[in-house]
């Protein structure tokens, strides 16, 4: 019993951290800077387009985003990011265009056709937003009882989910988001598979105006492997 109100009264001060860093109304606050993010969400994918014009383009991306590249050469070109592992032709077609999931932060120059550039990969930092491990999501669950959002495949979900978890795969957020709106100020917790998806559809929630993301960082991975109950 002891320990149960320890740790209740342990997820009582996080919670309070975590509403502290926002505004009266839930927003960003003025003393935390946001670096710009380049490209845009489509489908669950951030897309970076490089212009004709641009010689050394930079772009900024978030830890977890999954990226593509868009460019209007009429022809496929060759992408090189040595420092992620990547090397790969990159079709002129945006809709066949491979994906990159951006695994770690830190600076990565990286060559596509004859265009030198660099991708910088930023850890996701807002103060509406916090990345929680799995045991801290069970206590979030019992203590606080949000709306948890599993962004995972229906595949996926249907081998295994957290129970009463609300599925809405990350590809299809954007255009479902109005499924969510009576949840804009409330506690959600969101989760995939290992932490990425997750990390892109909070991103996304955020964008929209909502207030209280919780990020189950290791994912239902590590759900599973500190053996927490789950439904099939």
């Amino acid at each position: 019993m002891r320990e149960v109100k320890i740790m209740g009264l342990l997820l009582i001060g996080v919670v309070i951290g975590f509403y502290s860093c926002s505004d009266a109304n839930g927003g960003n606050s003025a003393s935390r800077a946001t670096k710009k993010v380049s490209g845009e969400i489509i489908r669950g994918y951030r897309v970076l387009t490089i212009k004709p014009e641009e010689k050394n383009p930079h772009f900024t991306v978030y830890r977890g985003d999954y990226i593509k590249f868009r460019f209007n050469q009429g022809t496929e070109m060759e992408l090189r990011i040595p420092g992620l592992n990547v090397s790969k032709l990159i079709p002129a077609d945006p809709a066949a265009a491979p994906y990159f999931k951006m695994k770690k932060s830190g600076r990565f120059p990286f060559t596509l056709g004859t265009v030198s550039g660099e991708v910088e990969v930023i850890n996701f930092d807002q103060p509406n937003y916090q990345e929680i491990d799995s045991r801290q999501a069970v206590e979030l669950i019992e203590n606080i009882q949000p709306l948890i959002l599993d962004v995972r495949t229906v595949p996926e979900y249907e081998q295994g989910h957290i129970s009463d978890a609300t599925l809405i795969p990350v590809q299809e957020l954007q255009s479902r988001i109005n499924e969510l709106s009576e949840f804009k100020n409330q506690d959600i917790l969101v989760y995939c598979r290992s932490g990425n998806r997750s990390t892109v559809a909070s991103k996304i929630l955020i964008d929209n105006g909502f207030n209280r993301i919780y990020n189950m960082r290791d994912g239902f991975l590590g759900w599973q492997r500190n053996d927490l109950p789950y439904e099939r």
